[in-house]
């Protein structure tokens, strides 16, 4: 079996009606390319996995992982990375608010830049949340962009694309996905930013609160700036 450009990651968690036509777009907009489609059913109670498993034939590329108990975003990415075949990893939330026509962009930009680029990140215009969410996500991206210094705009958009290899090297913990280009820098890579399109929620409902948001956010965002604390780079290693 021969090796893909790009592992397409999808987490998704009680989705049945927008994974299926989620991963309908996203074979759409990769079209011919040279990819794997991968989507993590984190222990979903509705009928997300039946409906994945029955596009298997209609999508030759799509992979369907299934957590025995459910885990978190995080771990559903991780999940995904570790069995994907690809040099490339790219990630999409699975509400089908991220769209998978600017996907193909951020994953060949990488693809042709030189390997020190390790991440290119989506920021979200005009963002189709509520007036609450997105007042506390500008606030807490000003925050974190401060403290940890990863030139970041938008650190919660699901759309990536970031080097397999990379991604393995970085400390894993949850919610590791809203860190990674603080994370990327610390290990000496570069990191890239693209605007991308955000759409209305069409179905189901959010796994968040701001209140839950904020909660897990100040643990992780004192953790990755421990982290960057105990940071030592030696540019480079060579043999003699």
């Amino acid at each position: 079996m021969s090796t893909p450009d790009y592992s397409i990651v999808v987490p998704v968690y009680d989705e049945g009606e927008a994974a299926p036509l989620l991963a309908r777009e996203i074979a759409a907009a990769f079209g011919e390319r040279s990819y794997e489609l991968i989507f993590v059913n984190d222990a979903s109670k509705d009928d997300t996995q039946d409906r994945l498993t029955a596009l298997k034939g209609e999508i030759p590329q799509l992979r369907v992982l299934v957590h025995r108990k459910n885990s978190g975003q995080s771990r559903a990415i991780r999940s995904g990375i570790l069995e994907a075949r690809a040099p490339i990893i790219v990630t999409l939330d699975g509400d089908g608010q991220n769209d998978p026509a600017d996907a193909p962009r951020l994953a060949e930009r990488l693809k042709a830049s030189p390997p020190q680029l390790a991440l290119v990140g989506g920021e979200r215009v005009k963002r189709q949340d509520s007036e609450a969410k997105r007042w506390a996500s500008r606030w807490a991206n000003r925050i974190r962009r401060r403290l940890l210094n990863d030139n970041c705009n938008d650190t919660g958009c699901g759309l990536k694309a970031f080097r397999r290899e990379a991604f393995l090297r970085l400390p894993y913990f949850d919610h590791i996905h809203r860190y990674l280009p603080a994370l990327m820098l610390r290990e000496g890579y570069e990191v890239a930013f693209e605007p991308v399109n955000h759409r209305h929620r069409e179905t189901g409902v959010s796994k968040y609160n701001n209140w839950g948001r904020l909660k897990a956010s100040v643990s992780d965002l004192l953790g990755v700036m421990w982290l960057n604390t105990r940071a030592r780079n030696p540019l480079g290693v060579d043999e003699v």
